[in-house]
């Protein structure tokens, strides 16, 4: 088994413990950790990728680096918007709440 493939097996692992923590969780902060883990795997996913191939690595890495971008800007979006439903709705869990508009 090459290092390429168990790189990649990891990177799975990875998407499906974001996803199935996605489907499960019922805090909203656990669903914004769950997406986080989903995107960690795609860039590690795509670091090995480039590095282990004959792909350009500075490619692979300049997309990781746009992907931890994207992470970052989603997890502070994500915040701001747990913060301001917390407040409105006093309870941070997504079955908690029904409706947006009363």
């Amino acid at each position: 088994m090459s290092a390429l493939t168990l790189y990649q097996i990891v990177a799975l692992i990875l998407l499906c413990a974001g996803l199935f923590g996605l489907t499960q969780r019922r805090s909203l902060v656990g669903m914004l950790i769950s997406v986080e883990l989903m995107l960690n795997g795609a860039g590690l996913s795509m670091v090995a990728a480039a590095q282990l191939t004959d792909f350009s690595a500075v490619l692979g890495q300049l997309g990781t680096l746009f992907v931890m971008g994207l992470a970052a800007a989603e997890a502070t979006l994500v915040l701001a918007m747990i913060v301001v439903v917390a407040r409105r709705f006093k309870s941070a869990k997504s079955s908690d709440i029904t409706t947006l508009k009363e």
